[in-house]
């Protein structure tokens, strides 16, 4: 079936070679980079200047002194782009790294994010919808729907966006209701069972009044089979809509109401095996085959990933002449319930596995994050015309989440591998109950000044202070007849802390013309502390986790021609973090047992530079072209050392080496205290941080000869170099260098009506993993090569069509 449809698909792309040789007659693509010129379809057609708020100010895009990625709503359509994750084939500065579930998966931009179990941690990529900013990333994995544009800026945002900007912010901006009556909706069919919908209407109410009504609803068929449950995992149901009232109080007053309501359901993401050397392992297993292109599991146990997720804003603005006043009042709601497999076997009835392995049945581990949040920000903005150009403002948040966490594991001690268990399986268990409050209060400015003729200097502060607290308990074991699940007996209690930080921006911009402008800037960035809300914490004796801090230098030039035939910018950068938040596998000091904790590592550094560029040789013609350098390293102490080299680790009571794993003989408290096998990096590389990234996107659109049609023909390269999913180093959890290529070519009316878009992902079915780790299961120092991994679903080929209506 996939075969049939994709060469389908690819016979008709080859009857399109007539509109590549017509004559241009029709208007420019709309995919918007950075300092491109807008398409036909926006609203600033007339201008060709891309706005955008990245500085909280309505701005055109080649004036603001700093890295941003626009694009436009019809561009991601355009590109298949349907959520936030695959935002990344399109900016090249930004990578993602899957996880378990959405609370567990990160966005990284320049090679800095954050991935974390815990909930008691803020992201380093902020995540901005209209305004508001999500209290936790895992609410901005999304699916798209009738978006006006996403702004991606890269390095430390802070000064205006707050705590959680340390590394970038993903600024997403839905479209507002229209002046005029418009509808439009999309269909969407693919292989593998992926079915999408999606629909707007929008326009006036009465002469002051306008609403905006929104809907989709998404059916992505699994792509990996379980040979367990016979059906296909690692697929996803979701719907969600979005209710927008734009008032015209006054002639200078505006409320804008907003309600968004989205609820997933996702059988993922369950790790497929794709390497098995131990042959205890393949039989467990069977009839799997491990291999990087297995796509297929055998376990009973459930993985998955369900939330829903509620947001609602006011947002006023008060029109003063010179200044506007802007109000915007929200409250989140969301709530994840996610289980995940940690044995990834068929373990019922319960099996031995090995004499000297401590589980041999995990079915349970897993459970909720219930978040709600207020946020309140008021602030004033400059109206443009004049030397002097400023915003200023206050901020104020109030969050709660509740977080739960259940284990449960038996364990048999007799028997053939692989057999039932002989003697009457142990069940060991444990449940913790954390709660997080976290209170944040913050003052803002930045000002840009014309000092002489093309030269501005800029300038801004922010003030913050931040209060995190969490209370927990731990009971083990959960029900009578189970014991202590190990390193998990009961404790409660609760730990708070407080700081206050100044953080700012201050640089040089100078304007050769309205069309070309270098800038330099220099960045104070900081992300607060948190506290560990997982099972494995100490609720009682828990240290903070140190806030985290950047200094980011930047240099760049945007430029375009008089015409916009050519736009390009490039950026040089280099920041210098301290206590980047992190997650590690540590040994405790005290004891000498490794954990999978969160902590602080000790220096981090990421530096390189960003070209982008749009040339349009022929009306008809578009290329967009990136290209992303970014070498991200970081210092860190006690890291776990690789499980390959964990053997051959000697004991050293000093002298310790760096880059090379050990074992550190301590004396604490009287007692000598032997580490597990670890290691002290230096200069060690980031996870899912490639250091290379190019894109390039040619596009042409023009009207077929003899027709009244509009054709298009686009591809899209994706380049990425390889890349580590490991912080420990570990070179058997790298991803390769590869390359990804789409196709989509289509048709619409004259008129825009009606629309059809057929479509081919990643054409040559080229491979690619999201993720790489061990497998639990037997993973000792003597089978370290039994791997386990993520992959997307454009790891393969396949096609599809979308379908179009406007009015």
């Amino acid at each position: 079936m996939n075969y049939r449809i994709s060469t389908a698909v690819l016979a008709l792309a080859m009857t399109m070679p007539g509109v590549a040789h017509a004559q241009a007659q029709s208007v420019p693509a709309d995919t918007q980079q950075e300092a491109a010129p807008a398409p036909a379809e926006d609203s600033l057609a007339t201008t060709g200047d891309i706005v955008v708020t990245a500085q909280k100010r309505t701005e055109r895009l080649q004036d603001v002194p700093l890295a941003v990625t626009a694009i436009t709503g019809d561009a991601l359509e355009s590109r298949q782009i349907n959520d936030t994750q695959s935002l990344v084939q399109a900016v090249p500065s930004l990578t993602f790294q899957q996880g378990t579930n959405p609370s567990n998966t990160s966005f990284r931009v320049r090679g800095i994010g954050t991935q974390l179990f815990s909930q008691g941690v803020e992201a380093a990529v902020a995540v901005v919808v209209d305004g508001v900013v999500a209290a936790r990333q895992a609410q901005g994995f999304a699916d798209f729907a009738d978006l006006e544009r996403i702004e991606v800026l890269r390095g430390p945002q802070g000064t205006l966006f707050g705590r959680n900007a340390t590394a970038g912010v993903l600024n997403i901006t839905t479209a507002r209701p229209s002046s005029t009556f418009e509808a439009r909706g999309d269909v969407t069919i693919a292989e593998q069972n992926e079915y999408r919908a999606k629909g707007t209407v929008s326009g006036p109410l009465t002469d002051t009044l306008r609403a905006r009504l929104t809907g989709f609803y998404n059916n992505v068929g699994g792509i990996t089979y379980n040979y367990a449950t016979d059906r296909m995992v690692n697929g996803s149901e979701s719907w969600g809509v979005r209710g927008k009232l734009d008032w015209d109080a006054t002639s200078n007053l505006n409320f804008l109401l907003s309600v968004d309501h989205r609820d997933t359901k996702a059988d993922c993401c369950a790790q497929v095996l794709i390497s098995a050397v131990n042959p205890v392992i393949a039989q467990l297993t069977a009839p799997v085959v491990a291999s990087r292109r297995n796509r297929a599991i055998n376990d009973e146990t459930l993985t998955y990933g369900n939330s829903r997720q509620t947001t609602a804003s006011l947002q006023a603005d008060w029109d003063l002449g010179p200044a506007t006043v802007t109000s915007i009042t929200a409250y989140q709601d969301y709530r994840l319930d996610a289980n995940q497999s940690v044995d990834r076997i068929p373990s019922l009835p319960v099996r031995f596995v090995s004499p000297t392995f401590a589980y041999a049945h995990w079915p349970l581990g897993g459970g909720s994050v219930q978040l709600g949040n207020i946020t309140q920000e008021l602030r004033i903005a400059s109206n443009g015309g004049g030397d002097l150009s400023y915003v200023a403002g206050v901020f104020y948040s109030d969050l709660n989440i509740d977080r739960d966490f259940t284990r449960r594991r038996a364990t048999c001690s007799a028997g053939v591998i692989g057999q039932p268990c002989a003697t009457t399986p142990v069940y060991q268990s444990a449940r913790s109950d954390a709660h997080l409050d976290g209170e944040s209060i913050a003052a803002f400015g930045q000002v840009d000044y014309r000092i002489v003729g093309g030269l501005k200097a800029l300038g801004g502060l922010r003030i913050q202070r931040e209060t995190v607290g969490v209370r927990g308990t731990r009971v083990s074991p959960v029900a009578s007849g189970e014991t202590i699940f190990p390193g998990s007996g009961p404790v409660s209690g609760s730990r708070r802390t407080r700081d206050t930080a100044l953080t700012g921006k201050a640089g040089l911009q100078y304007e050769f013309s309205r069309n070309a402008q270098l800038y330099g800037s220099y960045t104070r960035g900081y992300k607060g502390p948190g506290f560990d809300t997982e099972i494995t914490a100490n609720f009682a004796t828990q240290d903070p986790i140190q806030p985290e801090h950047v200094n980011a230098y930047e240099i760049g030039f945007k430029g375009q021609t008089a015409d916009r035939s050519l736009s390009f910018s490039a950026a040089l950068f280099l920041s210098d973090y301290s206590n980047l938040q992190v997650q590690a596998n540590r040994s405790d000091p005290a004891t000498g047992v490794t954990q999978f904790v969160t902590t602080n590592a000790g220096s981090s550094q990421t530096k390189g530079f960003e070209i982008e560029a749009v040339m349009r040789p022929t009306r008809a013609f578009t290329v967009n072209a990136s290209l992303t350098y970014a070498e991200a390293t970081a210092d860190i102490d006690g890291l776990n050392c690789p499980l390959q080299f964990q053997g051959a680790a000697p004991i050293l009571t000093g002298g310790f080496p760096v880059n090379s794993c050990y074992r550190r003989r301590t004396v604490v408290g009287g007692t000598t205290v032997t580490s597990g096998p670890l290691q002290d990096v230096r200069g060690g590389t980031l996870p899912a941080s490639p250091r290379y990234r190019i894109n390039i996107t040619p596009r042409y659109e023009d009207q077929i000869p003899g027709t009244s049609l509009t054709g298009f023909v686009q591809t899209a390269i994706n380049f990425q170099s390889a890349q580590n999913f490991s912080l420990e180093q570990d070179p058997l959890l790298a991803q390769p260098s590869y390359t990804l290529v789409d196709l989509a070519f289509g048709v619409r009316t004259e008129d825009s009506r009606y629309s059809l878009t057929l479509f081919v992902k990643n054409l040559f079915d080229t491979n690619y993993l999201t993720s790489i780790a061990h497998n639990s299961l037997l993973a000792t120092t003597g089978t370290p090569f039994d791997l386990i991994a993520n992959y997307n679903k454009d790891a393969d080929r396949y096609a599809g069509m979308t379908l179009g209506v406007r009015f």
